[in-house]
């Protein structure tokens, strides 16, 4: 019998000052999403509320990625691409090099972006790109 590895997550959660819905919002969101996977677990929650995504100096953020440097967590989730980040380029780097690098696996529900539903070893490249383009 086959051992399914489980994932320790932890939520991401942005929200700039211009943004329409809640905090609230995208963590239930996340939430339902978690309820459904039996291989994660929901450890905690990191929030930047008021900050915009343009860059990655955020204390939600920075807080987060010194938890999976911690090996406190090792999956990252989060309600859209956009929430996570809206400079492509970093963005980019963190979801095609540094996570699978640091053997972190990262979704992004409402964009159907699973990094561990990627079989031939791909980060999603072009599709990934494309929708935090847009």
């Amino acid at each position: 019998m086959e051992r399914r590895k489980i994932y320790y997550a932890g939520a991401y959660i942005r929200m700039s000052k211009e943004d329409k819905g809640s905090i609230e919002n995208q963590g239930r969101l996340i939430e339902e999403y978690v309820k459904r996977r039996e291989e994660i677990v929901l450890c905690t929650r990191y929030v930047d509320e008021g900050y915009r995504g343009g860059d990655f100096i955020r204390p939600g953020f920075l807080h987060m990625m010194e938890d999976i440097e911690n090996r406190k967590i090792n999956c990252v989730i989060v309600k859209d691409l956009s929430r996570f980040g809206r400079n492509y380029i970093e963005s980019g780097m963190y979801i095609e090099q540094v996570f699978p690098n640091m053997g972190v696996r990262f979704i992004s529900v409402n964009d159907n972006y699973d990094s561990a539903e990627l079989a031939d070893g791909t980060t999603g490249g072009l599709d990934v790109a494309f929708k935090n383009l847009i």
